[in-house]
C-alpha cells in the first residue's frame, strides 16, 4: 500500500491480495455512485449490479498487474478505481479490427471501474484516482467502457482526453457501451544521472 496526499484526500494503492477485505466498501461506493442502476430492472442481467461488480472484481484479481487505488477522507473511503494491463485481444474483442495498428501494439491499460461517492464528486478526486492508476501501470494507451447515458462519467473521461473508438458489447444481446481510448504516451526510460 502506497499513500499519496494532497488537501484532505489521501490516495492509497492496493494489489490483488489486499482487495477481498475492501470488497464491501467498494461495492457500497459503486452503488452510491450509480443509484440509477441499483433498482433498475434488468441491470443485474446486464452486469450492472452490486453482485455483478463483486464477481467482476474477484474475476479480475487474477490479471497480472491488477491495481486498485482508493481515495480516503477522514479515514473513510470515498472513491476507488481499478485497472490492469491487458492484451488488445482480451480488451477489444470483436472491435479489435477497428482499432488502429499503432494502438494495438502499445502497452494497454484496461480501466474497469472509477467511482466516487456523490458528496465528493466534481472535486477532482476521479481525476486523481485515474492519474494514480496511470502512474502505477505506466501504459501507452488506456481504454474503458462507459454507458452512453452516463453523462457525468463521460464528462470526466472527455476532460481526461479519452476519445470515442466505437460501440462495444460485453456479450451478445448485452447493453451497448461506448469504448473510449486515451493515448498516454510511450513509457520513457528513466534518465541516468550521466544523461542529464
Amino acid at each position: 500500500m502506497t499513500p499519496s496526499t494532497r488537501t484532505d484526500v489521501v490516495i492509497r494503492t492496493y494489489g490483488p491480495g489486499q482487495i477481498p477485505p475492501l470488497l464491501d466498501t467498494i461495492a457500497d461506493i459503486w452503488a452510491d455512485a450509480h443509484p440509477e442502476l441499483v433498482d433498475t430492472p434488468g441491470a443485474s442481467t446486464d452486469g450492472l449490479s452490486v453482485p455483478a461488480l463483486r464477481r467482476q472484481v474477484l474475476g479480475h484479481l487474477k490479471h497480472e498487474g491488477f491495481t486498485l487505488v482508493a481515495a480516503y477522507a477522514s479515514g473513510s473511503m470515498i472513491g476507488f478505481g481499478y485497472a490492469f494491463p491487458c492484451t488488445p485481444e482480451y480488451w477489444y474483442g470483436d472491435l479489435l479490427p477497428q482499432i488502429p495498428e499503432h494502438v494495438r501494439v502499445g502497452r494497454l491499460m484496461g480501466l474497469c471501474e472509477l467511482a466516487v461517492t456523490p458528496a465528493r464528486q466534481s472535486q477532482g478526486i476521479g481525476a486523481r484516482l485515474h492519474a494514480e492508476l496511470l502512474k502505477a501501470i505506466a501504459p501507452e494507451w488506456s481504454s474503458l467502457l462507459v454507458r452512453p447515458d452516463n453523462t457525468a462519467g463521460r464528462g470526466l473521461y472527455d476532460r481526461l482526453g479519452y476519445k470515442y473508438a466505437g460501440p462495444y458489447r460485453n456479450e451478445p444481446g448485452g447493453p451497448v457501451y461506448d469504448l473510449l481510448l486515451l493515448q498516454v504516451g510511450p513509457t520513457l526510460p528513466k534518465l541516468r544521472r550521466s544523461d542529464k
